[in-house]
């Protein structure tokens, strides 16, 4: 079948998507990916040639009295103008969107066409612009099976949060020889999502005189405008690290971890999971609904994850937690199992298999 996947504008939703169309692909399926003008998706899209990618003008919904209104509109019909244009000769047969608003107008125009079409829902609690596509489709696709209750007239499907095939675990020793790491001390990783995490970054920083003495090394994801600084700190402190604006060779980083500091966007979750990382979530404070304080809460439920709202983030109260966990090895052995088990099956087939089931000529 031609599948459409809309996935732009953040990693949460990207990476997610790209995982999918590689199912597709794998299954013989033709697949156009839809994708912000961001530099971000440019930047991750050219590792994969193997895709077609096109870009569709979108901007996130501005409220409706602001006089932004207008400017949004407007950039919604050129995409849906966009959609339908290439629809009329790559002919999708179903179409589906990861979330924000560069999938309303892919969605829609596959509506208009009358050919199944889906979104896809990472979250514990939906983002504006799949609560408004909802409507449109066969089937929202979950994330978790805590955020069905916000899509009461749609059916939904609890399929996990899809992660790229590329992420497979390597042999600890490995992954830190190749990051110029010890392979004997225990390895902390730090990261902020694809854009960074200033919060984390200083936070951590403030932090790093108290654990100097600690037996730890450091693999930590900066973003572009921290990595310096951050890199003259360790070094410092004396603290072995590896520092680096972003690492695309995810699998490295994950399997030469014992315990993460992270954001608590669902991509991410998911993939703290697979690799059975204990971790301290800090969730963003800004993000839509505060979702991400809903998303480390499954977590700190199941005991996988200490979590630590940015509000009451400090020095102090970093630096014990991390002293804490890494001084525990039985309580990190557990949070590490605990994780596991919160790991999406399959997540990225399950995704598929809805696709082609809706497809299938009776």
């Amino acid at each position: 079948m031609n599948a459409v996947i809309a996935c732009g504008g953040t990693g949460g939703h990207l990476f997610p998507g790209l995982a999918v169309a590689e199912v597709l692909r794998d299954r013989g399926h033709e697949v156009l990916l839809f994708i912000s003008e961001k530099e971000i998706d440019s930047v991750a899209v050219s590792q994969h040639p193997e895709f077609r990618f096109e870009k569709l003008p979108t901007i996130g919904l501005p409220s409706p009295f602001s006089p932004a209104v207008v400017r949004f509109m407007q950039r919604f019909h050129e995409s849906l103008t966009r959609c339908r244009q290439l629809y009329a000769s790559f002919k999708p047969q179903v179409v589906l969107g990861m979330g924000g608003f560069t999938s309303t107008a892919p969605v829609m125009a596959g509506r208009m066409r009358k050919i199944p079409t889906f979104i896809h829902e990472s979250n514990a609690v939906p983002g504006k612009a799949n609560k408004m596509t909802a409507r449109m489709v066969r089937a929202v696709l979950l994330g978790f099976q805590e955020c069905a209750p916000f899509f009461p007239k749609a059916r939904t499907e609890l399929t996990g949060t899809p992660i790229r095939a590329g992420l497979q675990r390597m042999q600890r020793a490995a992954a830190r020889r190749k990051l110029g790491l010890r392979e004997d001390l225990c390895t902390l990783l730090v990261m902020g999502g694809s854009q960074g995490a200033v919060g984390i970054n200083q936070a951590i920083i403030k932090s790093l005189p108290s654990l100097h003495d600690q037996p730890l090394q450091v693999i930590h994801l900066a973003g572009a405008r921290d990595e310096r600084l951050v890199a003259d700190n360790y070094q410092r402190e004396n603290i072995p690290a590896y520092v680096t604006a972003f690492h695309h060779a995810m699998e490295e980083v994950y399997s030469a971890a014992d315990l993460a500091i992270a954001r608590s966007g669902a991509a991410s979750l998911s993939e703290l999971a697979v690799f059975g990382l204990p971790s301290i979530l800090i969730p963003f404070p800004y993000a839509a609904d505060d979702h991400q304080t809903r998303n480390a809460e499954i977590f700190a439920k199941r005991d996988a994850t200490v979590m630590v709202r940015e509000a009451e983030l400090s020095a102090d109260v970093l630096a014990r937690k991390i002293k804490e966990l890494i001084g525990d090895a039985a309580r990190l052995r557990r949070m590490s199992q605990n994780s596991a088990h919160l790991a999406p099956d399959n997540a990225a087939g399950r995704v598929v298999d809805m696709m082609e089931r809706y497809t299938q000529k009776p």
